[in-house]
């Protein structure tokens, strides 16, 4: 699967781009802020409806522009596909595959699996538990349809019990719906559970030797999904905290509290690594992001390079630069020079300045 064209009408500093894209690497140079991570954004959200920087889609329309329009085009194997969206301020985004309207954005899971990488990322492992919570949301929200819908689900459940929680110090005449959002809160979340720790397990056996080659051989990493309740005693649990719910106005039970563990020779890396252990550790969990998508699409992903190699040395840079293989790539970068010497053939160069691309 590769990328083949991208059409943006009056998105983000864009008033209107026309790209095609090589099924190699792709490399985007130019100063900050002229819009190369803004190309990255835009490929990322039509395969996923999601963007990596906003929960707010009326944040990448143009200023001044009410509304904006993206199209992408993706060969496979087997067919190609035509993605369009639609975002309009105000208004719910609205999606096309091949000219045929969508009602829901899951039905667009699983044409295509897509690796985004920037120096946030970095901060998944030194970060708080939220970051952590997001990239199993978001890896799992590209391979499993069904996990799409319980967590759209899950968290509005868990935003409406949280506003009741809230308004039952002045009705308490409403104590009874609580039941009815928790019955909710344990179905939902209790999927939720269930896939994270699958793909947790996974995701820990296919990070070990990539871990262990990256440190030289000095390294043994151990990951562990780190529950706040189970699906067997979600029920019970919640049963119990809702004394301490009522009291703080907000529930404290569930996989929104959940967590991963990075152990690294016994070590928990996030509290007590060194900032070089914790970048290899981020580089070794986006590494096996892609085997993970191989081994469960029989499919390449797209990797999203985003200023990443700045934040990396050398060392990490030719690892991560040798193990793109025949993966199509898009890497962003402030100039040419830092590739003069690499071991990744750059297939297409593009310049990019004040929202103007040219291709050489």
């Amino acid at each position: 699967m590769y990328i083949r064209e991208l059409k943006l009408d009056h998105f983000r500093n864009y008033d209107s781009l026309d790209l095609e894209f090589s099924s190699g690497t792709n490399l985007f140079y130019g100063d900050n802020a002229q819009g190369k991570t803004n190309i990255l954004e835009a490929v990322y959200f039509c395969g996923t409806t999601r963007s990596h920087r906003t929960s707010r889609d009326s944040e990448m329309i143009r200023f001044g522009a009410g509304q904006a329009h993206l199209r992408m085009e993706m060969r496979k194997p087997s067919m190609d596909y035509r993605i369009d969206m639609h975002l309009k301020e105000g208004k719910a985004k609205g999606i096309a595959i091949n000219m045929v309207p969508i009602r829901k954005a899951q039905e667009l899971i699983g044409l295509g699996h897509f690796i985004f990488f920037s120096p946030e990322d970095l901060g998944i492992i030194k970060n708080g538990p939220s970051e952590r919570r997001r990239f199993l949301d978001m890896e799992l929200c590209q391979l499993d349809q069904f996990y799409v819908s319980s967590l759209s689900a899950y968290n509005k459940v868990l935003q409406q019990r949280n506003r009741l929680l809230k308004d039952l110090s002045f009705r308490p005449q409403d104590m009874g719906t609580l039941d009815v959002w928790d019955e909710q809160l344990v179905r939902y979340g209790s999927h939720l559970i269930r896939a994270r720790e699958k793909f947790a397990g996974r995701l820990g056996d296919i990070i070990r030797p990539i871990h262990r080659k990256l440190s030289g051989g000095k390294e043994e990493i151990q990951t562990g999904y780190e529950k706040n309740t189970t699906p067997e005693h979600f029920a019970e649990d919640v049963k119990n905290s809702r004394e301490k719910d009522l009291f703080l106005k907000s529930t404290g039970c569930g996989p929104h509290r959940d967590d991963l563990r990075f152990m690294v020779n016994g070590i928990d890396i996030r509290k007590f690594g060194s900032q070089g252990q914790q970048r290899s550790v981020a580089l070794s969990l986006k590494l096996a992001e892609i085997e993970l998508v191989k081994e469960s699409t029989n499919d390449l992903p797209v990797l999203l390079l985003d200023d990443v190699l700045s934040e990396l040395d050398t060392g990490r840079q030719h690892y991560l630069l040798d193990s793109i293989g025949s993966i199509q790539t898009f890497i962003t970068c402030t100039g040419l020079e830092e590739y003069q010497n690499s071991p990744v053939q750059i297939d297409r160069i593009f310049h990019v300045s004040e929202g103007k691309v040219l291709s050489s």
